[in-house]
């Protein structure tokens, strides 16, 4: 099974390969952003595996939040997800 997760994203680098650095919370990873070359600085993408693969709205990224948040409470997913 694959899990893309919605990440922010706080900064874009356009380099040989475009690239940018995504927020999860409390946690900030450098991520490709090939496959989305209209994201914008602000926006949520879906990560999976280092890439991200669209852009969503936040009220979508606010939508996984909560339901990994309930997960998170009842024990289901180990100590904190992001």
């Amino acid at each position: 099974m694959c899990l893309a997760v919605p990440g922010k994203i706080v900064e874009i680098r356009e380099d040989n390969l475009r690239t940018g650095r995504v927020s999860f919370g409390q946690v900030v990873k450098e991520v490709s952003l090939a496959f989305v070359p209209n994201a914008h600085v602000g926006e949520y993408v879906m990560i999976h595996a280092g890439m991200a693969l669209e852009v969503i709205d936040e009220e979508a990224a606010n939508k996984v939040f909560e339901a990994l948040n309930e997960l998170e409470q009842e024990g289901l997913t180990g100590e904190g997800w992001a």
